[in-house]
């Protein structure tokens, strides 16, 4: 079980360690898979080092909200993942690699046909590799939706998720109030600064209500899935895109060994995400400790971290291999 030292166990230094204090290595190599998607847009695969050419593990990586490959929890689990003997990939998400994507619509934390088709692809061209995944944030609440969708058909050997949103109404309301909000507004900035250039690029105002000029007065998650995300996906409104796309509903379908990772300190939701143990299926492993902020999870000392988070991963990946 995760124990941080004594002065990293405030939960907003846990949320923010990695991302202010982390020293990544910058000289990462990665080669870029473009991936079409049925509908005619595509995501980007980005695969550390290269491709494997042999019959190693692959671990596909789904980052959260705004992420990318360059997220500190990204590049340091595919550093780790390699030293213990898996290819690693992170599927980006609609429009997050830094190439804008082809259509209007973007990505949604509750979007599973992209990593399905994802995945489904990986089986094919890689038969022999077995596969696995990890869901960070809203990447996470979309990986266990997916199990739970797929139940016994998965492709996965096995997954884990980490500080997932999966009650997404419940994280709209919290991350609105308090100091969350500094988080909220952060999160905002490129989302909206990406609307602006769908504005610019196709005739929005033909698909939304929401005008250019008003985007920049979004002042909340809730309000930016309201006037976009959900109509833009076919949803009636944010609270049915969150009723819809919550994962907790989902768990109790999964069948393929799944590792939850969570804490109770997580300034992105509270309490009320929390599954109770008849929402589990026999196959998931929800592991909740006190601290540990949002996708932090940071141990050793303030001057010599350790990222637990990697090194329970990789175990969990090796126990199920």
């Amino acid at each position: 079980m995760f124990s941080p030292p004594f002065l990293l166990k405030n939960r907003h230094l846990q949320t923010l360690y990695a991302p202010f204090f982390r020293k990544q290595n910058k000289k990462l190599k990665f080669e870029i898979e473009h991936f079409e998607l049925d509908d005619g847009d595509f995501v980007e695969c980005y695969w550390h080092n290269a491709k494997p050419t042999d019959k190693r593990p692959i671990v596909t990586l789904f980052h959260g909200l705004a992420g990318s490959y360059k997220s500190p929890y990204i590049l340091g689990l595919m550093i780790a993942l390699e030293k213990a003997g898996f290819a690693s990939v992170v599927m980006h998400f609609r429009g997050c690699s830094g190439k804008e994507n082809l259509l209007p619509r973007s990505y949604h934390s509750g979007e599973t046909a992209d990593a399905k088709a994802w995945i489904d692809y990986l089986n094919v061209k890689y038969k022999t590799n077995p596969l696995h995944a990890v869901g960070f944030s809203i990447g996470g609440n979309m990986l266990l939706k997916l199990l739970g969708e797929e139940q016994k058909k998965s492709l996965l050997v096995s997954a884990v998720s980490v500080s997932a949103p999966m009650d997404l109404a419940v994280c709209a309301e919290v991350i609105s109030k308090g100091f969350a909000s500094n988080y909220e507004g952060h999160l905002l900035n490129p989302l909206k600064i990406t609307l602006k250039k769908k504005f610019d690029t196709f005739n929005m105002n033909k698909l939304l209500i929401l005008k250019k000029e008003k985007i920049d007065g979004i002042k909340s998650i809730e309000e930016f899935d309201e006037k976009y995300t959900a109509p833009i996906h076919g949803f009636k409104s944010a609270q049915e895109y969150y009723k819809k796309c919550s994962s907790k509903q989902f768990l109790k379908y999964i069948a393929v060994p799944t590792l939850i990772i969570h804490s109770l300190d997580d300034p992105f939701m509270d309490e009320r995400v929390l599954p109770k143990e008849n929402e589990l299926s026999p196959s998931v492993n929800f592991e909740l400790s006190p601290h540990g902020g949002h996708v932090g999870f940071v141990t050793g000392s303030l001057f010599k971290p350790r990222y637990w988070l990697e090194e329970r991963i990789i175990q969990y990946f090796l126990e199920k291999a």
